[in-house]
């Protein structure tokens, strides 16, 4: 174990808060003060499978999946931890890969994987690698963002195409043949939700359409602010391959899962503004407003079809991809 630590996960995530090697991290206080008011802290678990696919990987995914989950509520991300739990007979090779990709996509967002912690556990016991993320980071005072504040009046804005990454992973486990490739879309959105709230600092609501996507998250939107979201079918951005593989199988894109896209509610007099804040960002260039907010019927999702009905969307029931992240 010593040997995996000091000789696989130290080189990938080397940092001076980790190099101690002590069962926790001890951060500076002075490191968070100025940068906010409030902590922000999360945690998530990755069991995805493959663990590799195209665009990306769990390690990948487990980095900017907390890292999003902070940004959502405006934080500055800062500190990660690191659970790994491993099959025995899991080739050094491959973790070495996870571990690399891992400590790339923190630099990239910027963060320090500080603290962490390896099982082994028997063959059968776990699928190759599960991991585990925590994640710190500090909330600026002007941020108040939260699933209840939507109001009538407001605006709905999604940053880019849905469902790549639920298509990718269906791919990658040989389940849809196509020869048009689709990458996941995995990508950490904490710049992009730096540069809204410069923009307008009076953002409602933001969270990231993961596990039951678009629709599960404008669903808890609806409920919490008891307000409608009213859903234009022909304004979200779909991937015309991702499009086909749902006419194919059967699946809704409105539940696919994503890795790199938000949904946005912001004050209707801001919505250009953050609009064009957001095409101008490297992870919101197909950004599309998509939708309102009204006051009635509350509580719901209405999705008017490029066919000009409506049709209520609810908040998926089950799971439509299993172990998608």
């Amino acid at each position: 174990m010593r040997q995996l630590i000091e000789g696989v996960l130290l080189p990938a995530f080397g940092n001076s808060l980790l190099a101690p090697l002590e069962d926790q991290a001890r951060i500076p206080m002075v490191e968070l003060a100025g940068l906010g008011d409030r902590l922000a802290f999360t945690t998530d678990t990755y069991v995805v499978s493959p663990i590799e696919f195209p665009g990306g990987d769990i390690g990948r995914l487990a980095v900017f999946g907390t890292v999003n989950d902070l940004a959502m509520a405006g934080a500055r991300p800062l500190y990660l931890s690191c659970g790994l739990v491993l099959e025995e007979g899991l080739e050094l090779a491959v973790l070495a890969r996870v571990a690399d990709s891992m400590g790339r996509a923190a630099r990239e967002a910027g963060v320090k994987i500080v603290t962490g912690d390896t099982k082994v556990v028997e063959r059968g016991a776990a699928d190759r690698v599960f991991i585990n993320t925590a994640g710190v980071g500090v909330v600026p005072r002007e941020a108040h963002i939260a699933a209840s504040r939507a109001r009538p009046g407001d605006v709905l804005i999604v940053n880019g195409s849905l469902g790549d990454h639920g298509v990718a992973i269906l791919i990658a486990r040989n389940q849809l043949a196509l020869q048009a490739e689709v990458a996941s879309d995995s990508q950490p959105l904490h710049g992009l939700v730096a540069a809204m709230l410069a923009a307008c600092p009076d953002i409602r609501c933001l969270r990231d359409a993961t596990r039951g996507g678009l629709a599960t998250v404008l669903s808890e939107f609806a409920t919490a602010s008891d307000v409608c979201i009213r859903v234009r079918e022909a304004a979200l951005p779909i991937n015309e391959v991702v499009r086909g593989a749902c006419e194919i199988l059967g699946l809704d894109p409105l539940y696919l899962a994503n890795e790199g896209k938000l949904a946005a509610i912001v004050p209707g007099a801001a919505a250009e503004v953050v609009l064009a804040v957001m095409r101008a960002h490297p992870a919101g260039r197909e950004s599309a407003i998509v939708g309102e907010v009204t006051a009635a019927p509350a509580g719901s999702v209405i999705l008017t079809t490029s066919f000009g009905g409506d049709r209520i969307v609810d908040m998926l029931a089950g799971e439509q991809l299993p172990r998608i992240c």
